[in-house]
């Protein structure tokens, strides 16, 4: 692949998938300079990822992927950075203040995403893409039932933690 064809690939898929890209980030990182940092880190991984792409795998797979494990790594180097200074509730206080929130109730999903270990969120990430299940088992690299039984049980654990929180 040359580069043409590599700057073109990169500026498709960003157009196409730009979306699905911003949950992710908004999934792992809080604060507007934390999402921009993400965004970067991921955008960097898909480009460097073209050239290795399998055309077996669907490109929407293969830039979710990309994208998660990008994701998941800034995630765990970012978790290491705050255990040796301040708590995460302390940075994520004096990040983001509630008046810069859009919308209380996605705030709300996401906050409650992120508390899913890697497979739930990566899920939930996925459903709420549209996915099928069987596109999130190959994402995933898990059976089709067991996404079924997995999302199911995501969306009974969202269900129970929306109603808890209107009666509290």
């Amino acid at each position: 692949m040359n580069r043409e064809q590599q700057i073109d690939t990169f500026r498709r898929w960003l157009s196409r998938h730009r979306g699905l890209l911003l949950k992710i980030v908004r999934s792992f990182a809080f604060s507007a300079h934390d999402q921009d940092d993400l965004f970067q880190e991921v955008t960097l991984c898909i480009w460097d990822s073209i050239p290795r792409r399998r055309q077996a795998i669907a490109e929407s797979t293969w830039i979710y992927r990309v994208s998660l494990y990008a994701a998941i790594n800034w995630s765990k180097k970012e978790k290491r950075v705050l255990e040796k200074g301040r708590s995460l509730e302390e940075v994520e206080h004096l990040l983001v203040r509630p008046e810069e929130r859009a919308d209380p109730r996605l705030d709300w999903l996401y906050e409650q995403i992120a508390k899913f270990d890697e497979v739930d969120r990566s899920l939930t990430l996925l459903m709420l893409e549209g996915l099928s299940y069987r596109e999130m088992s190959e994402t995933l690299g898990i059976s089709v039932s067991n996404v079924g039984v997995k999302i199911n049980r995501l969306k009974k654990r969202l269900n129970g933690l929306s109603v808890m929180e209107k009666t509290s």
